[in-house]
């Protein structure tokens, strides 16, 4: 790895593990679909960083993402609630999993400290996700227990969300 502060317009996906590793993560890299991807978790929480576009070995951009194994239904609105609160990552279901994501991007010339504050974002994220998740099934538990006095309807939604991490094959 050159001088911290020179700056770069791609980034070796082992450069990027390193400066993981810097930020206090694990990491594993794996094979995705014939593509190097790297493995790490946060929180207990397992996610996914994907390389994007490419210059040679270098990554121009790549995704972070963590992927939600849901149980049952969401509640509604769940999704497009978050997507309007949080500039900086998107959520979305993809069959059985809730997926939140953020996009990095490297091209056009940035120092790897701004790399390294897309991690910290990145893990921002991921607390505040999890926190959301809580909170929202909280209320929705408690909403739906002020609809309905009879004590023994448990909310479809309550066991909606389970923080179990999915594979890494989605």
């Amino acid at each position: 790895m050159s001088d911290h502060n020179d700056i770069i317009d791609t980034l070796p996906i082992e450069e990027l593990s390193t400066l993981l590793r810097q930020a206090g993560y694990r990491t594993n890299e794996t094979e995705h679909n014939g593509s190097k991807q790297l493995l790490s978790a946060s929180q207990g929480i397992g996610f996914a960083v994907r390389p994007g576009n490419t210059l040679g070995e270098g990554l121009l951009d790549f995704t972070i993402s963590c992927a939600l194994r849901v149980q049952g239904e969401l509640p509604e609105g769940l999704i497009p609630a978050w997507n309007r609160g949080k500039r900086f990552s998107r959520l979305s279901r993809h069959g059985d999993f809730l997926v939140l994501e953020m996009d990095v991007i490297v091209a056009g010339g940035v120092r790897r400290a701004y790399v390294r504050a897309n991690l910290e974002i990145w893990d921002r994220l991921l607390q505040e996700f999890l926190l959301y998740l809580r909170n929202y099934r909280d209320e929705n538990r408690n909403e739906s227990r002020d609809e309905s006095h009879d004590k023994d309807d448990t909310p479809e939604h309550e066991q909606a969300i389970s923080t179990e991490a999915a594979e890494s094959d989605e």
